[in-house]
């Protein structure tokens, strides 16, 4: 993700220069490399960095504008901190619930300092988001339902998982086993993550499975309570995968508290992650699905995007959805389009219409539509 984003930002006129910052120093000159022949400048230098530390942290993002991070979400408060010291606009992938909020309390601080704090600016939470809040303003602001429906599959799925990794596994399991933050009867409320499944439909794809996951309404149950009855967001698999890992789920195996097993004390999580990264892995063609409904009585207003792998660039949906919207909004910060200072909410403080024609700009078609219907779900 990180270096598709440098890939976007290289690619702008408006940028003269990009720093892709890693903790392996060969794997940020093969980044920069790639990303320079790409785009057929040299505006991307590799740098070594350890993101834990953030007094480096600080003193690098001082000579930038703004800053992204693409590194798992548990570094992000930290690098919030060093991106507020160093007056640089700081961005960020998110997917934590507790780890926004904690980002989002630094508010005061960081509009006393001119910056802007933006977490959550991926897929979704992010692209989904930004849309979400599109359609709240569509529909006049109150609505009985906001409903985000995502997700990142392989298109010639395999079994048994049916599923390949195209993000973080960090990220992943996060999302499978902390409580998803939802609205129902307009009041916020937790409820356990890969529940409730539904089935979804859309033309050209076989029948879908939907099920809660973590950190996707990000701050949108805070921004809706009252106004809508139900919000939430589902991750969409091939049937047979939520099976799966719900049954890893229950045995503990996606668990992050350490157990002893015999001498040796490990997180469950970790050899579940190892053996993810393992069997899951691969880089055949991926498809990025998005829709968010918003429902008022029988009327629903929505935004579709469907995306695919780009063999001529060799950047994954994901990485098409996840790090060109992020790109996007940190470019819109740095150049002042976000006037907004301190936390950003994707919802209320990035608009939509530059940002649509941006992600069009860049081959994501995103198509709205109002439609008169019964049913939550239909073909499109």
């Amino acid at each position: 993700m990180g270096s598709a984003a440098a890939y976007d930002m290289a690619r702008s006129p408006e940028v003269e220069a990009v720093t892709l910052a890693d903790s392996n120093r060969r794997r940020a000159k093969d980044a920069a490399r790639r990303v320079n022949k790409l785009t057929g400048a040299r505006k991307v230098t590799p740098k070594y960095l350890d993101a834990s530390l953030e007094s480096d942290v600080a003193k690098l993002m001082s000579s930038h504008n703004a800053a992204l991070s693409a590194v798992p979400y548990f570094f992000n408060v930290g690098l919030a901190r060093a991106a507020i010291k160093a007056g640089c606009h700081f961005a960020d992938l998110g997917g934590n619930n507790t780890v926004v909020r904690q980002e989002l309390a630094m508010d005061k601080q960081a509009a006393k300092r001119g910056v802007a704090l933006a977490p959550d600016c991926g897929l979704s939470p992010g692209m989904a988001s930004i849309l979400a809040g599109e359609l709240m303003r569509h529909v006049g602001g109150r609505a009985d339902a906001l409903k985000i429906y995502v997700g990142g599959l392989p298109q010639h799925p395999k079994p048994p998982f049916n599923y390949q990794l195209v993000f973080s596994v960090d990220g992943l399991i996060n999302e499978y086993v902390e409580p998803a933050r939802i609205l129902r009867r307009g009041k916020l409320t937790t409820i356990e993550p890969l529940t409730e499944p539904e089935e979804f439909h859309l033309e050209g794809f076989p029948p879908l499975e939907a099920f809660h996951t973590s950190g996707g309404t990000s701050t949108l149950p805070e921004t809706f309570a009252g106004k809508v009855g139900e919000c939430f967001e589902k991750t969409l698999r091939y049937r047979g995968h939520l099976a799966l890992i719900r049954g890893l789920y229950d045995l503990g195996m996606l668990s992050s508290e350490e157990k002893k097993f015999g001498k040796t004390e490990i997180a469950p999580g970790t050899v579940t992650a190892r053996l993810l990264e393992e069997k899951l892995g691969g880089d055949d063609p991926d498809v990025v699905i998005l829709r968010v409904e918003a429902h008022q009585g029988a009327h629903v207003a929505s935004f579709t995007c469907v995306d695919r792998f780009d063999p001529a660039t060799g950047m994954t949906a994901m990485m098409r959805t996840t790090a060109g919207p992020a790109s996007v909004v940190i470019q819109m910060l740095a150049s002042g389009e976000i006037a907004k200072r301190g936390g950003v909410r994707s919802e209320l403080d990035i608009p939509a219409g530059p940002f649509l024609q941006a992600m069009a700009c860049r081959g994501v078609r995103i198509e709205y539509s109002s439609r008169e219907s019964q049913a939550a779900n239909l073909e499109s």
